[in-house]
């Protein structure tokens, strides 16, 4: 699969952070391998469940379920349009919103 994942990022956030996308790759590693794990359903309950809970609760630590659901409805809104919702795309506006992008950035 030869997608160019942080030009998808770019599509959809203006002024994306290079440092963070690439650590939000190497984050997603090998899920990126399948054209399924790749992209995120926000149809399906047990999809959006799962990146609640793995991702927005354990990676970014937000505790509010409430909260976590709201942030993830809303990048699904702003994603309707896209024909494809692929997870880095997905995990880095999540990120963004929380204003946790730095926990994927490199230290120096």
């Amino acid at each position: 699969m030869a997608t160019d994942w942080a030009a998808d990022v770019k599509k959809h956030v203006t002024n994306a952070d290079d440092d963070a996308i690439a650590g939000i790759i190497r984050h997603c590693g090998i899920a990126l391998r399948s054209a399924d794990a790749s992209m995120v359903s926000f149809s399906d309950k047990s999809e959006t469940d799962r990146v609640k809970k793995n991702f927005v609760m354990k990676k970014l630590g937000i505790t509010d379920e409430a909260e976590a659901d709201a942030a993830i409805a809303d990048v699904g809104a702003k994603l309707k349009s896209a024909t494809r919702r692929y997870r880095p795309t997905v995990y880095y506006m999540l990120a963004d919103h929380f204003d946790k992008l730095d926990l994927f950035k490199k230290k120096s």
